[in-house]
């Protein structure tokens, strides 16, 4: 990890499989403010998915899933292995959006709690009333939002660098 404040990684976690635009709006736009206001790279899985599995193998994940397992268990894992290899070894902190399309997915939990379990911060925005959201979940967080202003507001004071 840097903890370099001028060349901050930060990974934009939540749900994809079940998210109704894979969860790329709120992602695009979060990397645009990370980028232009804090100058931060951003790790966002909507455009560097291909860095783990090229666009012909991801068109065979759906067909795999239900005929062929073993298959499917191939390519997701080049997936699973490059995303946590990126988390613990390139990621100064992480940004998550915590909303209903999350719960029948797998990676944003167990990205959170890698990242805990690795003392990468979290920084959550949960769209779900917060009783609703997993005690382990919530326990793997640094700081709690209910919406994105209040997060980037906690981001601009906490990594401004004068000059960007």
């Amino acid at each position: 990890m840097n903890r370099n404040k001028n060349n901050l990684h930060v990974y934009l976690a939540g749900a994809m499989e079940h998210a109704p635009d894979r969860g790329c709006g709120w992602r695009a736009e979060m990397a645009a403010f990370l980028r232009e206001s804090l100058g931060h790279e951003v790790f966002n899985p909507c455009v560097e998915e291909e860095t783990f599995l090229p666009r012909e193998d991801r068109k065979l994940l759906g067909p795999a899933k239900h005929e062929n397992l073993p298959k499917f268990r191939k390519l997701i894992r080049k997936v699973i292995d490059g995303d946590l290899a990126m988390l613990v070894n390139e990621i100064d902190y992480v940004v998550c959006l915590w909303d209903a399309h999350v719960l029948n997915g797998g990676g944003t939990h167990g990205e959170l709690t890698l990242a805990y379990y690795h003392d990468i911060p979290v920084y959550l925005v949960g769209r779900l009333p917060r009783q609703k959201i997993s005690s382990w979940i919530l326990g793997c967080t640094t700081e709690y939002f209910e919406d994105f202003e209040p997060l980037r507001q906690f981001l601009l004071r906490k990594f401004s660098i004068p000059g960007i």
